[in-house]
């Protein structure tokens, strides 16, 4: 729980656009999947852009296995 405050308060401006900050980079690395995907649900995700999502664990050097799978969506 603790784990996903952080993540959220260290990124929310990402979702505004923003490029992700220096500590939002550091919270997406060290995040554990196991504890973010339970909250990745279908009205979040209509919210929220799954290949902006993408892209931040990209420009953040997070690699997302292949077929993973968050939530309801296959990430590619």
């Amino acid at each position: 729980m603790e784990e996903r405050r952080l993540g959220v308060n260290a990124c929310k401006t990402v979702v505004f656009g923003q490029a992700p900050s220096a500590a939002c980079c550091v919270r997406v690395r060290v995040s554990h999947f196991e504890c973010v995907c339970p909250v990745v649900t279908p009205k979040l995700t209509s919210l929220i852009s799954v290949n902006s999502v993408i892209n931040l664990l990209k420009r953040c050097g997070r690699r997302v296995p292949r077929h993973f799978k968050c939530g309801s969506l296959n990430f590619p």
